[in-house]
């Protein structure tokens, strides 16, 4: 028997929060709890695929609306999460506990996601095959990739990523829930006018943004049989200590430099 705990939504910023999914790591791969969390990003970021070139990103319009840029360690295009159209969740736990197959691993991980779509009534599947995609740099226009991208009527409505570090697998992910194309066009540099490929809960089910946080607490609960927890003090003091030194750095964010590792 393991122990798991659910942190429930809170609002963080872009380098905090992936902060907190490294430190995360670090608990779980030293035998602490294992942890599903439910997230959302305060001021509104746009988020980087580790191989991301920076040049993608319109800095200037980021700056002028006020959206905050931090690179993440999965691959994958950029997106653009905020309080009022994004839902963001990870999973964490040692990486022993799960297939090390990327395909075995992402479909076992993503099953409370399915279980909270059911929950709301939204007909989510994995993409059924790869399609060509509008704009690379963008997730949301990407090709689908049947491992990892759920759409509703061929439209993407969740994108998936996996890494692993510190001897544990760490998956996050969002859920669109309302659309915001404009944002999400103009945080890049040339990206075309194509959000509306994109599905939302809102569009599909009509239901407030609080029952479907609920949804998906509920669901990785159930998945992972955890209790409602918390980030201990220590926790919280190396995650401010990573978000500082690591994802707030233009090293790490424009030159993909982790400055917290010796030079190789």
């Amino acid at each position: 028997m393991t122990d798991w705990r659910l942190v429930r939504e809170e609002a963080r910023t872009g380098p905090m929060n992936m902060a907190l999914d490294e430190v995360a790591a670090r608990t779980a791969a030293a035998g602490g709890p294992r942890t599903v969390r439910v997230y959302r990003w305060e001021p509104g970021t746009l988020s980087l695929g580790y191989r991301q070139d920076p040049a993608t990103v319109d800095w200037d319009y980021c700056e002028r609306a006020g959206i905050d840029v931090v690179r993440r360690q999965t691959g994958g295009g950029g997106i653009y999460h905020d309080s009022v159209g994004d839902i963001s969740y990870s999973i964490t736990a040692p990486a022993d506990e799960f297939p090390g197959d990327l395909l075995a691993s992402y479909h076992e991980l993503c099953d409370p996601l399915f279980g909270a779509f059911d929950r709301l009534g939204v007909d989510a599947q994995f993409a059924e095959e790869p399609t060509e995609g509008a704009y690379e740099p963008a997730c949301y226009l990407r090709a689908r990739n049947p491992a990892h991208d759920v759409v509703v009527d061929g439209a993407k409505i969740s994108g998936n990523a996996q890494y692993r570090q510190h001897d544990a697998v760490i998956q996050h992910g969002s859920i669109t829930y309302a659309a915001r194309p404009e944002r999400h066009r103009r945080v890049f540099a040339g990206a075309p006018d194509a959000f509306d490929e994109v599905a939302t809960v809102e569009d599909c089910t009509g239901v407030e943004r609080a029952r479907a946080v609920s949804a998906l607490e509920d669901a990785l609960r159930e998945w992972a049989g955890a209790e409602a927890g918390s980030w201990t003090a220590d926790e919280l003091a190396a995650a401010r200590s990573l978000a500082a030194e690591k994802y707030q750095s233009d090293a790490w964010t424009r030159e993909r430099r982790d400055p917290t590792q010796p030079e190789r």
